[in-house]
């Protein structure tokens, strides 16, 4: 098939949204030709940054699908809770579709996402970007190698980081699971998918264990204010804010993300101003979160592998860290490089994939996947080819699904068997 270059619409000018965007820019792979943004300051330098007209930057992608099929593809970085309606608009307009992950809030929301995409014949790729890394093609390629014979138990933790945590869970957008969904949703859906991905199987039962256990009210230390800004104790505190986001000053990547979250003004009258009047200035026990500070995740593989996910708040932010142990060997990973032990010569391998686009450093963009996961989608969008995509709807689906067992588990006190996935629609996708 003769590739073109795809016209790409995004709906959602936040940090995923502009990053995206921005890599399909400067790799040509694609023209940005239309974005949905409710903010007015960020939707004008949005379309001021990819030389939009006036009247291809709509206040929301409600105003933007009453447009018409603009575009080939349409990016959806909106905030959680608003992802099924467009996801099920934009499908229904031809267009296929790079979400961000959570697919949705709730599994019904993402049954009809899987409908909708497979009734219109169009792609969607949910944002798992751990997959998109030499990292993880080298990880499962060495389990699926039978480099340690056959799997029988994984270890993953996700060491959320204590500032990225109160940053995002306390005082941020993923505070509360009513108004986005519980951390192991928001958060780790990344981690059970990437366990199913190099495991190459779906967990058949899971349990689950996991509480706000620290960023309570009883926790607050005595003297402390309601803003760290006005605090007595601040400069003793783990989650200071004026700390954290002074700090960012000066780092473009930083005053990026997290910066970026709280103000668009890069000077410290700017950052104490938003410290002073926004949410991330609040003290972390006084806000009014109420999702998970840490979890553990049990799952059970139809092979008889078993698996344990451990995420936490109370680490520093760093990359991921698994085990893997097998019949005949075990591997070591940190994110960056694979440790390979043999059981039968007792050797030791180092596997160093090398970064695929970045490196491995914590950075809050995933160790630049992100870039990997738009090229993939444009390239996509160019051939007509899904293939090009680690993953499909029925794929993503089937991780939620885990997760929410996860969560149902956790909440119940209780094993959950994980729903058996039905198979894909029947049909072509549309070029």
């Amino acid at each position: 098939m003769q590739e073109t270059v795809p016209a790409i619409a995004v709906a959602g000018a936040g940090l995923r949204g502009r990053a995206y965007a921005a890599r399909i820019r400067a790799t040509g792979a694609g023209r940005i030709v239309a974005v949905a943004e409710p903010d007015p300051v960020r939707r004008a330098r949005f379309a001021a940054e990819h030389g939009l007209p006036p009247e291809r930057a709509f206040p929301g992608w409600r105003e933007m699908a009453a447009a018409g099929r603009l575009a080939d593809g349409v990016i959806i970085a909106t905030q959680d809770a608003e992802h099924a309606e467009p996801a099920i608009r934009f499908a229904g307009l031809g267009c296929h579709i790079l979400l961000e992950k959570p697919m949705a809030t709730s599994e019904a929301d993402a049954l009809r996402i899987v409908d909708a995409v497979e009734r219109a014949g169009v792609m969607l790729a949910v944002c798992h970007v751990l997959r998109y890394t030499a990292y993880t093609r080298a990880l499962r390629a060495l389990i699926a190698d039978g480099r340690i014979g056959a799997p029988v138990s994984v270890q993953h933790l996700e060491p959320v980081g204590w500032w990225h945590h109160a940053h995002s869970y306390v005082r941020g957008n993923w505070r509360r699971s009513d108004e986005s969904g519980p951390m192991l949703m928001t958060k780790s859906c990344h981690d059970v998918d990437w366990l199913i991905h190099v495991m190459g199987e779906v967990p058949a039962r899971v349990s689950s264990f996991g509480r706000l256990s620290h960023f309570r009210p009883e926790h607050r230390p005595p003297g402390a204010a309601a803003r760290c800004v006005d605090c007595a104790v601040e400069a003793r505190c783990p989650y200071s804010a004026p700390r954290l986001y002074l700090s960012c000053l000066g780092d473009p990547a930083r005053e990026a993300w997290p910066l970026g979250a709280v103000t668009d003004e890069r000077t410290e009258a700017g950052v104490l101003r938003a410290l002073r009047e926004g949410p991330y200035g609040r003290c972390v026990y006084a806000c009014d979160n109420d999702v998970v500070d840490h979890q553990v995740v049990n799952m059970e593989f139809p092979s008889g592998a078993t698996g344990v996910f451990t995420m936490t708040a109370f680490s520093p932010a760093a990359p991921r860290q698994t085990r893997v142990f097998g019949t005949s060997g075990c591997l070591e990973g940190d994110g960056v490089r694979i440790t390979v032990r043999d059981f039968v010569t007792g050797g030791t391998e180092i596997v160093d994939p090398g970064a695929a686009p970045g490196g491995g450093a914590f950075d809050g963009r995933h160790d630049h996947a992100d870039d990997a996961l738009a090229d993939a989608f444009a390239a996509a969008l160019a051939g007509g080819d899904p293939a090009l995509l680690s993953s499909g709807p029925r794929e993503s689906l089937a991780s939620h699904r885990v997760v929410w067992a996860a969560e149902r588990a956790r909440l119940d006190g209780t094993i959950v068997e994980t729903a058996p996935q039905s198979p894909p629609a029947k049909g072509t996708v549309r070029p």
